[in-house]
């Protein structure tokens, strides 16, 4: 499994948890190139040691991700996908605890999401087999008042990513070719201990045709 990543360019969006040193691993290990964001440089030199190229950026200031984006362009270098992985759980206290503070914190992942995925259309559409695959949470199908600002954020990142699903299909429609592209969600209920799936779930999506992930929810771990 993984072969169909080899050679690929992959961002990793919010690369310093669990889960983005298992997708470093991975990529590497299936001779993908891996491109490991994160706003702490200290952070990050962990990932480089596992053999990531690594960026220092800002995901929620547009500005910062433009250039990014740029730089890579000017460096000739390919984009083919996007895992993100910017989010926490904020929350608790019933409907009344869900403070505006928390969600704030937590809306930090929708935009960078948003910021990251437009800065790099023209990457992905130009691919021949990219992928972006994002994390979201069983949650968003039966949200608890504990947990209403996360659900939420949730179920407003699912939507981006499957309007980008849409706009993948419709890029083919258009050039009358194959689909190439697919934007997949990745549902857990909790994503401790699951890292090493995440990474070989993601590295898969390479394996499939892009009709067949492109616009797929897929559970991961116990619903």
């Amino acid at each position: 499994m993984g072969d169909g990543v080899r050679g690929r360019t992959v961002v990793i969006a919010g690369a310093t948890s669990a889960s983005g040193r298992a997708a470093v691993r991975a990529l590497r290990g299936a001779g993908a190139v891996a491109i490991a964001v994160g706003r702490d440089d200290a952070k990050l030199a962990g990932l480089r040691d596992l053999g990531a190229r690594t960026a220092v950026c800002d995901l929620t200031d547009e500005a910062e991700v433009g250039a990014f984006a740029a730089a890579l362009r000017a460096d000739g270098t390919p984009v083919d996908g996007i895992l993100h992985l910017v989010g926490g759980w904020r929350g608790g206290g019933g409907l009344p605890g869900q403070s505006d503070a928390d969600y704030r914190a937590l809306e930090a992942g929708l935009t960078a999401q948003r910021h990251v995925t437009r800065a790099f259309w023209g990457d992905l559409i130009a691919s021949d087999a990219a992928r972006v695959a994002i994390v979201s949470s069983t949650a968003v199908a039966r949200p608890l008042a504990g947990g209403a600002n996360y659900a939420a954020v949730k179920a407003a990142e699912e939507a981006w990513a499957r309007a980008m699903a849409q706009g993948f299909a419709a890029d083919t429609r258009g050039g009358h070719r194959a689909p190439a592209a697919a934007s997949t969600i990745f549902r857990v209920r909790a994503l401790e201990g699951l890292e090493e799936e995440l990474a070989a779930a993601f590295l898969g999506l390479w394996d499939r045709g892009a009709d067949e992930v492109n616009d797929a929810v897929i559970t991961l771990g116990p619903g």
